[in-house]
């Protein structure tokens, strides 16, 4: 895997995967309008596509017949230099048809525990926590 950021101006930077997809992060708090996530907001970003992903193709897989997935990440940051997170706390709303709370369950607690590769890095740093509900329609 390879990713590059190029330095547009400012704090402000465009990062492109492989196949060139792009993103625009900045950093600027008090430089102006802000024109994209900072990197610490990218990190969250990317932990709840990454667990999505698994709560939706473990659903799946045990035939829930899910509409819409959307996951809520809220953090805490260290006051000091260097500010890593402190604690992580991800909430999944899952809707969909026929929904079984316990598949649902399952699925949240295997991205959790086995699958998801940025939480459960993110969770040797800070502490992270999960949860969900389910929306039938």
């Amino acid at each position: 895997m390879i990713i590059t950021s190029q330095w547009v101006d400012g704090n402000c930077f465009v990062a492109s995967n492989a196949m060139g997809h792009t993103v625009v992060m900045d950093g600027s708090s008090t430089q102006g309008e802000k024109r994209g996530a900072s990197p610490m907001e990218m990190l969250l970003m990317g932990m709840a596509g990454c667990s999505s992903i698994d709560v939706v193709s473990i659903a799946q897989k045990q035939r829930q017949d899910i509409v819409d997935c959307k996951a809520r990440v809220e953090a805490e940051r260290a006051d000091s230099t260097p500010r890593v997170f402190t604690k992580i706390h991800i909430h999944f709303i899952v809707s969909g048809r026929n929904l079984s709370e316990e598949a649902i369950g399952k699925a949240v607690s295997l991205s959790a525990d086995k699958y998801c590769s940025a939480s459960i890095m993110l969770g040797k740093a800070a502490e992270v926590s999960h949860s969900f509900e389910v929306v039938e329609l």
